[in-house]
């Protein structure tokens, strides 16, 4: 049974009227841990939150005030990662063998980040002990699905009642791993805008978020490191009216990275968020309509 703390898993927060055909999604932001989890780990709860996309699901909550669904998971990356393949699992990390159906081999398991996460950020190791195939089997048909189902959801409904539908995924990184800026200063960017290079998201709605968070004072680059993971690459269909983007925030901007809390930039940074937002949402439905893809 799943544990009774994920009642319920996630937090789906509509909009009184809905104003564009855009869904936020934040699915690493969960912070609902698990006693039985805890116990499991050989982890302190604070080295285990480093996984976390802390905030984002607050740094994006603009979304709703601005007639916008937004869909935050309750449980933590570090127990399950609805932002990859339903099993992509690490054989080792099982005391009993995996179902032939299961992804052992992906780039993300060899790192140690499948759908239930082997290490956190530090390659430091989450489980004291093997797990059972039936636990991950648990929390995939209890968390990840139920999850998906929401989302696809809530996708399926906007493009229904607007012809198209963006998702915009909401995602945090730490300071030190933004990479320098391309055009050859110093300067880490703020922003990375994933779209799978141009393929899950009209690239005009790409634009203007980028312009926009410039113009905001953002220092934005596109794809590098992150170009979107598997949500991204999942819900971003173009020709059939779905388009994603990965929002990646600097945390340094808005978060003490050692102890994990909001600081003195959060109200700052939010506020940005907001602003950048309102000035891109009345643009989306335009810029999604057909004859405006088909003219690129």
């Amino acid at each position: 049974m799943p544990s009774s703390q994920f009642s319920p898993p996630f937090d789906l927060y509509l909009p009184q009227q809905r104003t564009a055909p855009v869904v936020f999604n934040s699915p690493h932001s969960g912070s609902v841990y698990p006693d039985a989890f805890l116990q499991s780990s050989q982890l302190d709860a604070l080295t285990l939150r480093r996984s976390e996309d802390c905030f984002t699901d607050e740094l994006f909550s603009c979304g709703v005030a601005l007639g916008c669904p937004l869909l935050a998971a309750r449980f933590p990356r570090a127990y399950l990662d609805v932002n990859r393949e339903p099993f992509e699992l690490d054989p080792e990390m099982f005391a009993d063998a995996l179902p032939k159906h299961v992804n052992s081999t992906s780039a993300r398991v060899t790192g140690g980040l499948g759908t239930i996460p082997k290490i956190v950020s530090e390659h430091e190791n989450i489980y004291c002990d093997p797990l059972e195939w039936s636990e991950a089997r648990q929390r995939i048909e209890t968390l990840y699905f139920p999850y998906h189902s929401a989302l696809r959801s809530v996708m399926d409904a906007t493009r229904d009642y607007f012809g198209a539908a963006l998702l915009i995924d909401c995602h945090s990184m730490p300071s030190t791993a933004a990479v320098s800026s391309p055009a050859g200063g110093s300067r880490r960017p703020d922003v990375i805008l994933g779209d799978r290079y141009g393929s899950s998201c009209q690239s005009s709605v790409t634009d203007v978020l980028e312009d926009l968070f410039a113009a905001a004072g953002f220092c934005v680059t596109r794809n590098k490191p992150y170009a979107g993971g598997y949500i991204t690459q999942s819900y971003g269909n173009p020709n059939e009216g779905f388009h994603a983007v990965q929002i990646e925030i600097n945390r340094g901007l808005y978060m003490d990275e050692e102890r994990l809390e909001r600081d003195t930039g959060f109200a700052r940074v939010q506020d940005m968020i907001s602003r950048v937002m309102a000035g891109a949402l009345p643009y989306m439905q335009d810029l999604l309509k057909p004859q405006a893809i088909a003219a690129e």
